[in-house]
């Protein structure tokens, strides 16, 4: 189990928020949970800007992220009670502002890696699509209900998700409203883990614990430039890859590490254990 009693709540301007709750450990993970539990953690424009906001301005000592939900639900999704109607442009620019926030979540200086309990829903699919990995619990249930509510997905998930379980999958899941339980889940490709229900967080904790132990530009390799060589031609994107590898390999830390595996002070890859 992870102890908790590690994490202390980030100081400065992380400590003002209100829908959002930041702590840090000391071995470089953030914990940001969202902190709207009456509400399943249902996504506002306050939330947004506040998850987008905490994850620009995380400490530079971070290296790794936690994301999780508070109560029973990682995040039930867009809080339709602060939909209001809008004109075709306020709506353009009200989606831009989930995809800004969501792409510092993809795209910034540390990998994320989520907890999922309960509703995975909507826009709280489309926030877990955003990171890196994901850890499901047994309660954790996915969703894509913009197709019952005369709606269209906003947060960047017809980009993501598809990446994630396909096209027709994600097509299934909005035009008939299917919800996919978490072993279901996993087998489709939303999830990377399954554990007992509760359990999700110290999960994701250990996993991003030892993200942070990595060096950090293998995680930035990673996390900026794998995508984008997928999304290229092939032979683009193995040129890419080629300059990649040999900036990695020039860094020191990732020298010291090959020094330390040759001298035998780092442990082999082993074949994993039958459970």
């Amino acid at each position: 189990m992870t102890d908790s009693s590690s994490f202390a709540p980030v100081e400065g301007p992380l400590s003002q928020l209100g829908l959002l709750r930041a702590t840090q450990d000391g071995h470089g993970v953030m914990h940001l949970s969202l902190a709207r539990p009456a509400k399943r953690n249902a996504l506002n424009d306050a939330l947004i800007a506040e998850l987008h906001m905490a994850l620009a301005g995380a400490p530079a000592d971070v290296r790794a992220i936690v994301v999780s939900g508070e109560g029973e639900h990682f995040c039930a999704g867009l809080d339709l009670s602060d939909l209001s109607e809008r004109s075709v442009a306020e709506g353009v620019l009200h989606s831009r502002s989930w995809h800004a926030a969501f792409d510092q979540l993809q795209f910034g200086r540390a990998p994320v890696v989520v907890a999922l309990q309960g509703a995975v829903v909507g826009g709280g699919f489309e926030l877990a699509a955003s990171a890196h990995i994901r850890v499901a619990d047994r309660t954790a249930f996915f969703a894509l209900p913009e197709g019952q509510r005369g709606i269209f997905v906003g947060g960047g998930g017809s980009a993501r998700i598809p990446r994630l379980i396909g096209v027709a999958r994600m097509s299934d899941m909005m035009l008939t409203g299917r919800v996919l339980g978490a072993e279901e889940a996993l087998a489709a490709g939303c999830c990377s883990y399954v554990t007992e229900p509760g359990a999700a967080l110290d999960k994701a904790i250990e996993l991003a614990r030892r993200i942070a132990a990595n060096a950090p530009l293998s995680n930035f390799a990673v996390m900026h430039a794998l995508p984008r060589i997928a999304d290229m031609a092939q032979g683009e994107g193995l040129f890419v890859e080629s300059l990649m590898a040999a900036i990695a390999q020039g860094d020191e830390a990732a020298k010291q590490r090959i020094r330390d595996f040759l001298d035998k002070r780092a442990a082999k890859v082993e074949r994993p254990q039958q459970s």
